[in-house]
């Protein structure tokens, strides 16, 4: 079961997920690349899941309960003092990132919350308010590809070179810009799969040139099909990035 709400913190959104027994009803849904990083909660400590280029299942058992508050893209690496590229495809200790002590006296904060998900986002907006702001132009370039626009387009409106554009990418979102641009375009197709629209329908709607391309992106960037992809999302309310969905 995955319920999530927009955050407080501008632009990111809180969630919890529980497990379900993996077996019984099929194997778990898989969190799909989309561009975001996560601050996660399992119960006992704090986490950080780096941007990923391949689909991936939680840990845990059934009824295992998560956490997370996740930032829209290029948003976290301010917040965690960490460029996106080094996390990629990671699941990191907190405590490597700011330090043992640090990360035991915010996990007592989130453990002593009344719900995980309330302590999380207020750890976060307490921390927000102490770190850099993102890269403004990162996120314009974020926007414009979300939105469907073009690489060199998006490079444009931010006055950014391609090759600038692309290690400030790396940096802000964990790969390139047309890697990200793939990924915003694959989350655009499975949102629309997920309420039902016909996989051509959402192929085209996407931006992808047919059913055929949408189903070869999907491969590529996740390693499942959408065949899979939607028996899963059945089964449990899946993990769009920027969603606004109300817990």
């Amino acid at each position: 079961m995955y319920r999530q709400r927009p955050s407080r913190l501008d632009g990111a959104v809180v969630w919890t997920r529980t497990l379900h027994e993996h077996g019984h009803d099929g194997p778990a849904h898989p969190v799909l690349p989309d561009g975001c990083m996560d601050l996660l909660w399992n119960g006992e400590r704090l986490l950080v899941a780096g941007p990923d280029t391949a689909a991936h299942t939680p840990d845990g058992g059934a009824g295992t309960l998560w956490a997370g508050l996740r930032f829209p893209p290029g948003a976290a690496p301010a917040f965690f003092g960490v460029p996106a590229h080094e996390l990629r495809d990671k699941r990191v200790e907190l405590a490597d990132l700011w330090g043992a002590a640090t990360a035991r006296g915010l996990a007592g904060r989130v453990g002593d919350a009344a719900g995980p998900a309330a302590g999380l986002e207020a750890v976060a907006l307490a921390r927000a308010a102490q770190a850099p702001p993102p890269d403004p132009l990162l996120a314009r370039v974020a926007g414009h590809l979300g939105a469907g626009g073009t690489v060199a387009a998006a490079a444009e409106a931010a006055g950014l070179g391609a090759r600038q554009l692309h290690r400030r990418s790396l940096d802000a979102f964990g790969y390139g810009p047309k890697t990200l641009a793939r990924i915003l375009r694959l989350q655009r197709a499975l949102t629309l799969v997920r309420a039902g629209v016909p996989y051509a329908e959402a192929a085209l709607a996407a931006g992808c040139a047919d059913q055929a391309h949408l189903a070869r992106e999907m491969r590529s960037l996740t390693g499942t099909t959408l065949s899979s992809y939607a028996a899963s999302a059945k089964r449990e309310t899946p993990m769009p990035s920027g969603s606004s969905t109300t817990a």
